[in-house]
């Protein structure tokens, strides 16, 4: 079946299967932020953007994304770019795996809610698995971000 839709920005058109998921066709593309992880929607690595909401793409047949827009960490390198570096800087990146999800979550939050509360951040962000940390560099990392574009840090 043919498969069109906006990819980070360009048209694409491709023949996909009626079984494809959507984290193969991104993968096939050359997506590689997209990762692989529980295969059962519950960790978030996977997560991607369809018209700016976020999607779990181990969930959705890539069929469903014909027509929308879609958008992976390599589409929003200089939006992540600046947010990712606080990531680093409270040691929230132990192993980085989770990183592309908890940045496209978090992008995503900061779109919908430019000045969040920690409670907001942690109920946005609950869909993210992390096997490194508790959680806590994230928010003080997102914290220290939003201070930052405040002009506050």
């Amino acid at each position: 079946m043919e498969l069109k839709l906006t990819l980070n920005g360009r048209a694409v058109t491709a023949s996909v299967e009626a079984d494809t998921l959507l984290i193969d066709f991104l993968r096939a593309q050359g997506c590689l932020s997209v990762k692989r992880g529980c295969e059962t929607a519950n960790c978030g690595l996977c997560t991607v953007l369809m018209d700016g909401t976020p999607v779990l793409s181990c969930s959705v047949l890539a069929l469903r994304a014909a027509g929308h827009h879609v958008q992976t960490l390599e589409g929003l390198q200089e939006e992540a770019a600046d947010f990712a570096a606080f990531i680093a800087d409270q040691g929230a990146e132990q192993c980085g795996f989770c990183n592309p999800g908890f940045v496209m979550n978090t992008v995503a939050l900061l779109r919908e809610n430019p000045d969040p509360t920690d409670d907001e951040i942690r109920a946005y962000l609950a869909g993210n698995l992390c096997r490194c940390s508790g959680y806590e560099g994230q928010l003080r990392g997102i914290r220290a971000y939003l201070d930052h574009k405040k002009g506050r840090g």
